[in-house]
């Protein structure tokens, strides 16, 4: 069977975020105020082949651990679906 999974990687609350200090910073410049925050990450949609539901969540997990997520510095999520 078809999966599809959505994923997201985001850096960890206690971690410094560059790029998002860059972008809340410059949202002044667009007379956007009163935004304080902005984090940004990754959102990776994946589609792949399994017999189950369980064996698509399982493939994904590890793919994130192994690969699509450095775990020292980033977070993950994601949601499997029958494609």
């Amino acid at each position: 069977m078809k999966f599809i999974a959505e994923i997201d990687v985001m850096p960890h609350k206690e971690l410094l975020d560059p790029q998002g200090k860059t972008v809340a910073n410059n949202m002044k410049n667009l007379h956007l105020a009163g935004i304080e925050d902005v984090r940004i990450g990754k959102h990776i949609k994946m589609t792949l082949d399994a017999a189950s539901e369980a064996e698509a969540t399982e493939k994904v997990e590890t793919a994130c651990k192994k690969l699509l997520a450095n775990v020292i510095m980033e977070t993950y999520s994601f949601s499997v679906k029958q494609a």
